[in-house]
């Protein structure tokens, strides 16, 4: 098992109970019962997000386990609030400097982008509740620890949030292979919120509207487009290097 799980109905509706630390639920598609309702009533109050997933996903998740239908994921780590990150910047003396995961699913690519993040000197990640990978111990170990290093926020809604970062004066820049500009072309010296989406669709629309630019990186060869974790990591070398040359 990759991530720290709790399986069966009575042990996630403990799990819930007892204030563990709940990322996410898992239930196998079609499972019914009371205890899967209640399941899902006492989610719900807490403010946990509920999936139904195919039988794969659960034999990867809990192949030894009984599961009952229903897998509840815990956290590997304590998720702070945006604000926080803000203030992280403010305790080292720089200008914010933060990346904005929209809808990445596949842990190894959240994985990889983190530890770039952390790598380039970056204040923390925002994350979604909905539809994106846990930082579970499968991004623990692809990010090389990175991410129980990086201060990481998790957020209901990603385009409320930026506008949340507008307010406090940050700059947001979108990768999107459509881009207006260059990733080459533009000023990432100031506060700064780098917006990566996801593998398939990339940053959804109402996120691109809360963008202040959407950059591109050029393709040379027959693809379409980049991987995104590495697309990531190329803009967040771009604006560290400039940033750290401006400093110093």
């Amino acid at each position: 098992m990759g991530d720290a799980i709790v399986a069966g109905r009575q042990p996630v509706l403990e799990a819930l109970r007892s204030g563990a630390p709940v990322e996410k639920i898992l239930i196998l598609f079609g499972a019914k019962g009371a205890a899967i309702e209640r399941i899902r009533a006492l989610a719900k109050k807490r403010g946990v997000p509920v999936s139904e997933v195919s039988k794969q996903r659960f034999r990867e998740l809990a192949e030894n386990a009984t599961t009952q239908g229903v897998v509840a994921i815990l956290a590997q780590k304590a998720y702070v609030e945006v604000e926080d990150l803000l203030a992280i910047a403010v305790s080292r003396n720089e200008p914010p400097f933060l990346l904005v995961l929209d809808e990445v699913e596949d842990p190894h690519n959240v994985g990889a982008l983190i530890r770039t993040a952390e790598c380039a000197g970056m204040h923390g990640v925002i994350i979604p509740k909905h539809h994106a990978a846990s930082l579970g111990q499968t991004v623990a170990k692809t990010s090389a620890g990175a991410s129980l290093h990086l201060a990481a926020a998790r957020v209901s809604n990603i385009a409320q949030t930026l506008n949340t970062l507008r307010q406090n004066g940050v700059w947001i820049v979108g990768a999107d292979a459509e881009g207006d500009k260059l990733y080459t072309d533009v000023n990432y010296d100031g506060p700064l919120a780098m917006v990566i989406g996801s593998e398939g669709r990339g940053i959804r629309r109402l996120v691109k509207e809360k963008c202040d630019v959407l950059v591109r990186i050029p393709l040379y060869g027959s693809i379409g487009s980049l991987n995104a974790s590495v697309a990531g990591s190329v803009l967040m070398y771009e604006a560290a290097k400039r940033r750290h040359a401006k400093r110093g």
